[in-house]
C-alpha cells in the first residue's frame, strides 16, 4: 500500500493553487496571414455595440472566431476580455471564475468583489452576480466580453445567471457569445428591446468576391473567373470547406484536374470531413499521420505534452511546422506554446483514430497525458484525461488528492460529475470520496 506523504500532498495543492486556472483560455486567438477583410460585417460588429448583447450564432467552419478577432484588431481601441469555454466549464464556480478573472483587463479593482464571493463554500450567486454587475458599471468606458464555444455549455444555471446578467448589465460592457447553436436565453425579449445584435450562418457565408479575394491568396496559381464562382456556389460559402479546397488545389495544377475536383467536391459536411482524411490527412507523410491520430485525444496541444504520450522530442517544433502549412492547427498565444486543432479538422481525426490505431491505444494515450497533466500541477485535466482513458483507480485516486476544503467549495459541480463517472467499485475503495 502507497504510503500517505502529509507533506507532499501539501505541495501539491500548492501547486494546484497557483495553476489554477488555464491562461490559454483567456487569451484571444492570433488572426490567420491569409484574412479577407470583411468591412460589412465589421462595421455591423461596430454598431452593435449600443446594444447588449453580439450573437455570433453559425455551425462549425463558417469563421466566427476569425470575425470577431478581425473586428477587434481592425476597432483598435478599447479592452477586450476573451475566454475559450470548454465543457468542464458547466461547473458554475468555475465559470464565472474564468470570466471575472478574464475581466480583470479592464481594472482588477473591478472583480477584487466578485472573485471573493467564490471562495465562499456555497458562493451566494446572486450576490456574485450583483458586484460584479456593480464592478463594471464603473469602468470609465466601454468594454467589450467575448465568450467563445457558448454552446459547450449545457448547465442551466449557468445560463440562469448569464440572464441575470443581461437582464441588469451596465452599458459600460457588451457582451458577444460565438456559439454554433442558440444558447437558451431570453434571445426573443433581448429583440423586441433592440438589445441584440446578431450574425449568423447566412451573413458569415463568404459572397463571390471574398471567395475569389480568399482564392487569390491562398492559391499559388490564379483560377478562371467561371472555376471561382463555380466553387464559391458549390461550397455555399462556407469558410472551412474553401480552406479545405485551396489546400488540395495546390496539388491540381491543370484546368482539367481542377474540373475533376469540383465535379467531386461536395459542400455538406460529412463529405467535406470524408475528403479530409481520405486526401489531405492520407496525402501526409506517415510519421505525421501517426503525430496527428495519437494527438486528437488532446483539447490542447503543447509541445511536451506531444512528447509526452507520443514518445518523441520535437513536437514543439512540428506543432509549429504544421501551423505555417495551414495543417489547421490554430496557436493560443503569442508565444506560440499552446495550440488546438480545428474543430472539424480535431472530430475526423478522432474518427479515424478509433479505426486506425484503436479503442484501447487512444485510452492509453489519454492515461499518458493524464500523466503529464499531474506532473504540471493541472488536476482538473488529470482527471478528465483518467476519466477518458477509464483508468478508474487513477482518476479515483485524484480525485481524492483533490479533495481539500477549498477546492470542494470552489468545484463542487464538476467534482460531483467525475464521482457519477466512477463505477461502485472504485468508490467504495475511496471513503473520503463516498462522504463527499
Amino acid at each position: 500500500m502507497e504510503k500517505k506523504d502529509p507533506q507532499g500532498k501539501s505541495k501539491y495543492l500548492d501547486r494546484i493553487e497557483t495553476h489554477e486556472l488555464l491562461s490559454t483560455k483567456l487569451t484571444p486567438p492570433r488572426l490567420h496571414p491569409l484574412l479577407v477583410l470583411r468591412r460589412a460585417l465589421l462595421t455591423r460588429l461596430e454598431a452593435g455595440m449600443e446594444q447588449k448583447l453580439t450573437l455570433v450564432s453559425a455551425p462549425a467552419g463558417f469563421g466566427k472566431t476569425t470575425l470577431v478577432s478581425e473586428w477587434i484588431a481592425w476597432r483598435g481601441k478599447g479592452r477586450v476580455a476573451w475566454v475559450s469555454l470548454d465543457p468542464s466549464d458547466n461547473d458554475p464556480v468555475r465559470f464565472w471564475r474564468y470570466l471575472i478573472t478574464a475581466c480583470k483587463v479592464f481594472d482588477a479593482g473591478v472583480s477584487a468583489a466578485a472573485l471573493e464571493y467564490l471562495k465562499s463554500l456555497q458562493p451566494p450567486f446572486q450576490a456574485l452576480l450583483t458586484a460584479f454587475i456593480n464592478g463594471m458599471s464603473r469602468l470609465p468606458s466601454k468594454a467589450i466580453l467575448v465568450l467563445e464555444d457558448y454552446h459547450v455549455i449545457s448547465a442551466p444555471q449557468v445560463h440562469e445567471m448569464l440572464t441575470f446578467c443581461l437582464d441588469h448589465l451596465s452599458p459600460t460592457l457588451h457582451l458577444v457569445l460565438l456559439t454554433r447553436s442558440d444558447p437558451p436565453l431570453p434571445l426573443g425579449r433581448l429583440r423586441a428591446r433592440n438589445e441584440l445584435n446578431e450574425l449568423r450562418a447566412e451573413d458569415l457565408r463568404f459572397s463571390q468576391e471574398e471567395t475569389r479575394e480568399f482564392l487569390d491568396q491562398a492559391l499559388p496559381f490564379t483560377l478562371a473567373p467561371e472555376m471561382q464562382a463555380r466553387l464559391a456556389n458549390r461550397t455555399e460559402g462556407w469558410v472551412a470547406g474553401l480552406r479545405l479546397v485551396a489546400l488540395a488545389l495546390h496539388r491540381q495544377g491543370e484546368a482539367d484536374q481542377i474540373n475533376r475536383f469540383l465535379d467531386t467536391f461536395a459542400g455538406s459536411h460529412r463529405p467535406v470531413m470524408d475528403y479530409f482524411i481520405g486526401d489531405v490527412f492520407n496525402a501526409q507523410p506517415e510519421p505525421l499521420q501517426q503525430f496527428m491520430l495519437q494527438t486528437s485525444v488532446l483539447g490542447r496541444l503543447t509541445g511536451s505534452l506531444c512528447d509526452a504520450i507520443t514518445g518523441r522530442t520535437d513536437s514543439a517544433l512540428l506543432l509549429e511546422q504544421m501551423e505555417r502549412d495551414n495543417l489547421f492547427l490554430v496557436s493560443l498565444d503569442a508565444a506560440q506554446q499552446w495550440y488546438r486543432f480545428h474543430p472539424l479538422f480535431a472530430e475526423a481525426l478522432q474518427r479515424a483514430a478509433q479505426t486506425r490505431i484503436g479503442e484501447a491505444r487512444l485510452r492509453q494515450l489519454s492515461q499518458q497525458a493524464s500523466l503529464w497533466y499531474e506532473a504540471h500541477a493541472m488536476p482538473a485535466e488529470a482527471v478528465e484525461a483518467a476519466l477518458l482513458a477509464q483508468d478508474w483507480p487513477r482518476a479515483a485516486a485524484l480525485i481524492e488528492r483533490i479533495i481539500a476544503p477549498q477546492l470542494v467549495q470552489n468545484e463542487y459541480y464538476t467534482l460531483r460529475r467525475w464521482i457519477r463517472c466512477l463505477p461502485e467499485e472504485a468508490l467504495q475503495a475511496l471513503p473520503a470520496v463516498c462522504i463527499i
